[in-house]
């Protein structure tokens, strides 16, 4: 019995040490990434966080800045995902109960 407590035991260290090899190894993987800079806008637009906070702190201002206009509208298509407006479909006549022209044909019962 002794030997099968000895192995069991042997066999938790091990799964311990893959399991916190593994860890490590994960967390070093992020490690480096972390001190390098990060470009949010490259292309020299400003944040909008930022501008939708000056809106704000701006207040009723607000209502006549052009930027914070226009920050809004940006802000609205973001959030309802809408670059476009879709076009209604048109519905279909027989949904109206509508009646078919002369030219065309009623089929018969």
């Amino acid at each position: 019995m002794d030997l099968k407590i000895a192995a069991r035991t042997v066999a938790v260290i091990a799964i311990g040490a893959g399991l916190t090899a593994a860890i490590s190894a994960l967390r070093d993987d992020d490690a480096p990434d972390a001190d390098a800079p990060s470009i949010v806008r490259p292309g020299g637009e400003p944040d909008p966080r930022r501008e939708l906070t000056r809106c704000r702190d701006l207040g009723a201002a607000a209502l006549e800045d052009a930027a914070c206009r226009k920050a809004w509208a940006r802000s609205r298509r973001r959030f309802l995902q809408s670059d476009k407006p879709a076009r209604p479909a048109m519905p279909k006549p027989e949904r109206f109960g509508a009646v078919p022209t002369p030219t065309e044909e009623v089929p018969s019962r």
